[in-house]
């Protein structure tokens, strides 16, 4: 057997198809690096649930730290299932899980209607169950996303995630002193030009590790600004595993089902259109099976969840731009990543050690990563035709869409709630917009004009003047070729080569 063929059945073997770039398997230190980087990225993100749902139900400080470590431990597990994969289950691509924001204010609404966290806990195996159940429908709607829809899709994600930027750089917490505050500002800028000065003078190795090492440096100038305090990492324990059902088996209440159920339509929303939307930026291959095993990954974790005390788990957004920014496309980064996040759900003295990053640290770094995934989602739509067709109204009117509820949050508050819980995400809102109008103005093509709208008039090609002042009346151009009005062809160069004349 020659090398090649080695090669093709050791891919086999390990269940890859060979020449992936999310198969890629870099050196172990660098692959731990960079999943550090998406615990990072991301633990601001998968800590605020718990937190928020926590509080809500009245716990203490102590039970509510249980919340969190069994959130990092769920999302590690969750995490490690979505990029190794197993049969059935797993799309294999740069995927963080973690506990999803798509439920939180459900699950708050639960709380307070008299169901307590066990409703909570209850309404989530549930509804995960049924979602399971349904992961073949969603699997199957790969053909209505067309570069016009994921580029929409892809644009709203970063645009929707820009506030949470926003918030972190004021410092995450609107009730506090320093919230907005210059400093709080300021050091987030420091972060973020940080980031861009890596970026820009840095190796490569350093370029790709520039969120890590901002967050580092970051982290470093807070400390001697006295902005960072590092007291509260030796309280508590240092090695607790999550305790099953700790708060009580859960109860099965029937509105807090359907309502919850509503909230999982919205994560496979969400999550299908994360798995395009990473499959852009890797450059690889989509398709239905694979949206397939990726949505039953995701309902199978949000399952298993509330066994360990956690909630619904969905593909982070946040961590699609860091792919983007970094390039490094390995599915095994993430999984050192899901790694991390179990043992930071093992050990909470080293989850206390990540939590006490700086609130606008995380905000600077944000601003670049977030900000990559919308660039990512404006180069998918350069490539989108737009020539007598409607797709100009289709991004426009979709994005604007998506962009409602992040301009006026308040903005669904007096819809029903089942309508207020799907569209009060702007992933969410932008998604079933650009999937509907889509279907109306491509599929359903009855009745459609040549020139639909005014809006086509600013897409026709133009050609500069000083492109055109070396022709002359009757010159023309066939098969590819200048030809002059005497029939001869026109030698055509590039800039480059006529400037070497």
């Amino acid at each position: 057997m020659n090398t090649k063929k080695k090669l093709a059945a050791a891919a086999a073997g390990r269940g890859t198809q060979p020449g992936r770039p999310e198969d890629q398997r870099l050196p172990l230190g660098s692959t731990f690096a960079y999943g550090f980087q998406h615990v990072l990225t991301m633990y601001g993100g998968i800590i605020a649930p718990p937190l928020i749902i926590g509080a809500a139900a009245g716990m203490s400080s102590q039970d509510i730290g249980l919340l969190i470590a069994a959130c990092l431990f769920v999302g590690g597990l969750a995490t490690i299932l979505q990029t190794i994969g197993v049969p059935f289950f797993g799309s294999q691509l740069p995927l963080v899980q973690g506990v999803s924001f798509a439920g939180v204010s459900t699950m708050v609404a639960i709380v307070h209607g008299g169901g307590g966290i066990q409703a909570v806990f209850g309404s989530v195996i549930a509804a995960s169950l049924i979602g399971l159940l349904i992961t073949p429908l969603f699997s199957k709607i790969i053909r209505f996303f067309p570069p016009v829809v994921t580029g929409t899709v892809i644009t709203t994600i970063g645009l929707t995630l820009m506030p949470v930027a926003a918030n972190w750089a004021m410092g995450g917490n609107n009730k506090a002193d320093n919230y907005g505050s210059m400093a709080n500002i300021g050091l987030a800028a420091a972060t973020m030009g940080i980031v861009l000065l890596l970026s820009k003078v840095g190796s490569a190795a350093i370029s790709r590790l520039s969120i890590l090492l901002a967050m580092v440096l970051g982290t470093g100038i807070a400390f001697a600004f006295g902005m960072a305090d590092f007291s509260k990492v030796g309280q508590g324990e240092i090695v607790a595993f999550p305790t099953p059902f700790a708060f009580g088996p859960p109860t099965f209440e029937i509105a807090a089902i359907i309502s919850m159920l509503i909230v999982i339509l919205v994560t496979l929303t969400e999550t299908s259109a994360d798995i395009i939307a990473v499959g852009e930026i890797v450059g690889t291959k989509v398709d239905s099976k694979r949206i397939g095993n990726g949505l039953r990954a995701d309902m199978l974790s949000s399952a298993i969840s509330p066994l360990f005390n956690s909630f619904t788990q969905s593909a982070f957004a946040q961590n699609v731009g860091l792919v983007a920014i970094t390039g490094v496309k390995s599915r095994f980064v993430v999984s050192a990543g899901g790694l991390i996040l179990v043992i930071l759900g093992l050990l909470p003295v080293l989850g206390r050690v990540v939590a006490a990053v700086p609130t606008p640290v995380l905000g600077g770094a944000g601003v670049v990563l977030f900000g990559t995934v919308a660039a990512s989602g404006i180069r998918t739509l350069s490539k989108v035709e737009y020539k007598n067709n409607m797709n100009l109204i289709v991004v426009a009117a979709s994005i604007g869409f998506g962009m409602i509820p992040i301009a006026a949050p308040a903005f669904y508050d007096r819809f029903p709630s089942w309508f207020s819980t799907i569209f009060h995400s702007g992933i969410s809102s932008a998604a079933v917009m650009a999937i509907l109008l889509n279907l109306l103005f491509n599929h359903l093509k009855a009745g459609n004009s040549e020139n639909q709208s005014v809006f086509v008039a600013g897409t026709e090609r133009v050609v500069q003047e000083q492109d055109i002042k070396c022709l002359v009346d009757g010159d023309r151009f066939e098969g590819g070729k200048l030809i002059d009005c005497d029939g001869k062809e026109v030698r055509v160069e590039s800039p480059q080569k006529a400037s070497e004349h």
